[in-house]
């Protein structure tokens, strides 16, 4: 202890004390940092991490104040970048195809129903939901069927982080007996109203603001109450973001209650990925790789100009003069049309003839392009872009030059991400639009369920349902069907669901079809005979 410490601590030994103190909890915050993660991930003092930004707030400013940035920038990426419009069509050809179809799966034991009579019912109910799903009466708007309303909306949702579709009721006509209708709407109509503009990303973002006649919270249309519970949404008549939208009258928003007050019948089905607790908002899914497909998007335009630009071969010819025979100051011997030129303009072109003014000369920089690298980046950077959207590259870019068992891990492994996204379109969409269905078919008498509305446990036993989309590929047919015929044979699966998993196909009705086959074949064979 030197000198002044000595001289703090006899005048002011209550000071001497804090200064020990201080001196002590500095030493061990500097322990404390060089210790678990503030030595590694959490670190301030490693050159990797001092530049990274690693300030993160409420689901609300993370990703709310952000989304309209992020849809606009997918949407273009999906117009304009072939990767990017690549992975969204893969996911939704993959995920819904031509549409996820209906297949009741009643309890028959719980329903105190044999098994035909529960065959009978499934078919009926089959049968009904076709007459409404398979027309675009079915759209409020008549611009799809119910099958390729699924594909929309699950394409809306993974481009834009959402998908709204609005369950309305109209009236039932003789070529239509049910009256429920279904309107999808765009996620940039749901926003706020009377919104608070914040600065973000150096422009100003409105997500925010308040029902003045509730006080309830409104976070970029979705209304919460104070328990936090999502209660309404707002829409707007128009895209509050263009001129004029679609109509010439001033923006106006309607609220729409999540559920009907007296009926708890959902007014609307919001469909987005929830990555967050307490989320309201969707996130695109081209978000983490937003900056990699416009770099790689760059990188083939380059290339590609590059390789227009090699295949040029063009003549520079310096004279005193233009020729009087040829004022546009270029050829093609190739019957081209010439192409005007002036002092500021030179073209190249196929076997082009092009004259300079005096004192004017041609230096070309020779960039070495088309790169050789060229595909293994693209592939390399492809890798990585499927990896955080969780498809193979191989899918990604439709190309399956590896081994047979590697392709086949890599389909497999995508068909994992295909399963769950189905399950969740069937689980968050298909199936409450049929459970309205059914509810409105019992109602109108087409359909029997006894107990359908007066026991919860009853009516979800009735509306149980599977929804099955387009099959796995296979990349050899023969050993796929051996290994179905092995499962079935050990019990380790059924006919039915082979033939759901193989072509997507129905097992009874290709049973049925199969016994009309037979009989007319035998029929054939014994006239022959005969």
């Amino acid at each position: 202890m030197n000198v002044l410490e000595e001289a703090i601590k006899a005048i002011a030994p209550q000071y001497a004390l804090k200064r020990a103190r201080a001196k002590w909890q500095l030493h061990a915050a500097e322990k404390i940092l060089a210790s678990g993660y503030s030595a590694g991930g959490a670190s301030y003092t490693k050159k990797a991490l001092k530049g990274m930004v690693d300030y993160s707030s409420s689901p609300q400013l993370d990703i709310d104040a952000n989304l309209r940035t992020l849809t606009n920038r997918s949407r273009i990426l999906y117009m304009t970048s072939p990767m990017a419009a690549s992975a969204l069509k893969t996911l939704r050809t993959n995920v819904v195809g031509s549409g996820l179809r209906l297949k009741c799966r009643v309890d028959a034991q719980l329903l105190g129903l044999s098994e035909e009579e529960a065959d009978t019912w499934e078919s009926a109910v089959e049968r009904e939901f076709a007459l409404w799903a398979d027309t675009r009466k079915c759209d409020a708007l008549r611009l799809n069927s119910f099958y390729e309303m699924q594909g929309l909306i699950f394409l809306g949702q993974i481009m834009n982080g959402d998908g709204f579709c609005l369950l309305k009721f109209g009236q039932p006509t003789p070529h239509m007996p049910y009256g429920l209708r279904l309107q999808l709407v765009e996620s940039d109509r749901v926003c706020t109203p009377y919104s608070v503009a914040l600065p973000i990303g150096g422009s100003y973002q409105p997500f925010w603001g308040q029902n003045p006649d509730n006080g309830n919270e409104i976070y970029s249309g979705v209304e919460i109450d104070k328990n936090g519970a999502t209660v309404a949404y707002w829409i707007c008549n128009q895209y509050p973001y263009t001129m004029t939208g679609y109509t010439f009258e001033p923006p106006a928003w309607k609220r729409v209650p999540a559920c009907g007050a007296k009926t708890g019948r959902p007014n609307l089905i919001h469909l987005f990925d929830a990555e967050r607790a307490e989320q309201r908002r969707g996130v695109p899914i081209l978000s983490p790789v937003i900056e990699e497909l416009q770099q790689i998007k760059r990188y083939e335009e380059a290339e590609l100009m590059a390789a227009v630009i090699t295949s040029c071969f063009t003549v520079f010819v310096k004279t005193q003069g233009l020729s009087t025979d040829n004022p546009f100051g270029a050829s093609n011997p190739l019957g081209t049309e010439p192409v005007a030129q002036n002092d500021n303009e030179y073209q190249m072109g196929m076997g082009s003839v092009v004259t300079l003014q005096p004192g004017e000369e041609i230096e070309v920089a020779d960039p070495k392009r088309p790169s050789s690298g060229f595909d293994a980046f693209v592939i390399a950077v492809a890798r990585s872009i499927g990896a955080a959207m969780e498809i193979p590259y191989e899918v990604l870019l439709k190309m399956f030059n590896s081994s047979y068992s590697a392709s086949r891990a890599a389909l497999l492994e995508f068909w994992k991400v295909v399963r769950m996204r189905r399950e969740w379109l069937a689980n968050e969409f298909c199936q409450p639009v049929y459970e309205q269905f059914l509810a409105e078919a019992v109602a109108r008498g087409r359909i029997q369920a006894p107990g359908f509305f007066e026991n919860p446990i009853i009516r979800k036993v009735w509306c149980r349902a599977d929804w099955n989309g387009p099959a796995q590929g296979t990349l050899d047919p023969v050993k796929e069907v051996q290994a179905a015929k092995m499962r079935v044979e050990n019990g380790f699966s059924t006919r039915e669901e082979e033939t759901i998993g193989l072509t997507g196909g129905d097992f009874k009705q290709n049973a049925r079809q199969l016994k009309r086959e037979n009989e007319i074949l035998q029929e054939a064979q014994e006239r022959k005979l005969t």
